[in-house]
């Protein structure tokens, strides 16, 4: 059983995505064109924002909203421990220093009393992840930015369409980015990226940092980039953002299987959910103390895993020069050696969640003994 089928969402809009794509290859409006402004503006409305803003990938947007909230060579950016890199790499590439902030042990998410620990006279913004598709808790969140007069970045890559308190993942801070690589719950056909948000000056500076500093061509008011959505992803990306809500309906579901299957098993620990969160479930993510031998016993029942993430971030050579030796961010080195990753995805029948909770039972058990 594969973990995840990045196809199975292109053949739910196959017709209308190779319609949409054929009329952008026709008018030859390839960059910033109006597939594009249109995507834009369809996505900043799903997310019950004003501003919308289209750029080559996650990463990108997270770099991009930094850079136009205002952030300077050295100051310091308290960033989620437990993620992708790539969230510590904006925050560097921003030119900034990251500086790490240990999940709450029930959530994995960014713990809001650990951050305001954090807080110094470098500090200029906080970015907070939403871990898996689960919103972070942003109401105390936003409180330590306003009274320490912080940038607050939500990095919403892995939770399109998540619900906080009602409110849609992305709307939560001064910022939301996105990526919108294949295997997200709405992803395109290669990389992409967005940034939401309702403050004007943000939206226009990012505008301008996303095509050379440049609001008209040729007059280049600040130092750019190159990162711009192209038409054909948006293209493709406006055939599929009709259905995501359809397809994370699903996803809520195979996770729901799960939580009830699996939630007498021995020693595995499932993730949780607070009551004011409407997960997405980009990612089923459980812990086991013996993550290695649990996903080789379910590799031989045709069970494909995948581990988020196996090496965390303060670990990896690329950070090395911070000085954060092993057994600084514990919290985090922790779930780095203990979490699997389960299928999860539309794909997913009835019957192929309770293959899967049936081959997790019986690997724990066999673990055991």
């Amino acid at each position: 059983m594969p973990f995840l089928d990045v196809a199975a969402a292109f053949r739910d809009v196959e017709d209308a995505a190779l319609a949409a794509v054929g009329d952008v290859l026709r008018s030859g409006r390839y960059v910033l064109g109006p597939e594009t402004a249109a995507f834009e503006r369809e996505f900043a409305d799903y997310c019950g924002c004003a501003f919308g803003i289209g750029v080559g990938s996650g990463l990108d947007a997270l770099t991009i909203a930094l850079q136009a909230g205002g952030l300077q060579p050295g100051d310091e950016v308290i960033v989620s421990a437990h993620t992708f890199i790539a969230t510590w790499l904006a925050v560097s590439r921003a030119g900034a220093v990251p500086v790490p902030a240990e999940p709450h042990p029930r959530t994995w998410n960014v713990d809001p009393a650990r951050v305001e620990t954090l807080v110094t006279h470098r500090t200029r913004a906080i970015v907070a992840v939403d871990l898996y598709g689960q919103p972070a808790d942003f109401a105390p969140l936003a409180d330590v930015a306003s009274r320490h007069r912080l940038l607050l970045v939500e990095d919403a890559a892995q939770a399109h369409g998540a619900r906080y308190h009602g409110r849609r993942a992305g709307s939560l801070a001064d910022a939301g980015c996105f990526s919108f690589y294949p295997g997200k719950n709405l992803g395109a056909a290669g990389d992409a990226g967005a940034i939401v948000t309702d403050d004007p000056e943000l939206a226009e500076r990012a505008r301008m940092i996303r095509n050379y500093g440049s609001r008209a061509k040729y007059h280049h008011e600040l130092q750019g980039l190159n990162s711009r959505l192209d038409s054909v992803q948006a293209a493709v990306l406006r055939a599929k953002l009709p259905l995501l809500d359809d397809w994370n309906a699903r996803r809520r579901e195979v996770a729901a299987e799960y939580l009830s299957l699996l939630g007498d098993v021995p020693e595995l620990t499932l993730p949780s959910a607070p009551a004011w969160a409407e997960p997405v479930w980009h990612l089923f993510v459980v812990q086991h103390a013996r993550r290695d031998a649990l996903r080789e016993a379910l590799a031989a029942r045709g069970v494909e895993t995948l581990i988020h993430y196996p090496i965390a971030c303060h670990r990896a050579p690329a950070y090395r020069h911070l000085g954060l030796p092993p057994g600084s961010l514990p919290e985090s080195e922790r779930l780095a050696d203990r979490v699997p990753t389960l299928p999860m995805g539309r794909h997913l029948t009835d019957e192929d969640g309770a293959y899967v909770a049936a081959c997790v039972r019986d690997a724990v058990d066999r673990s055991a003994d």
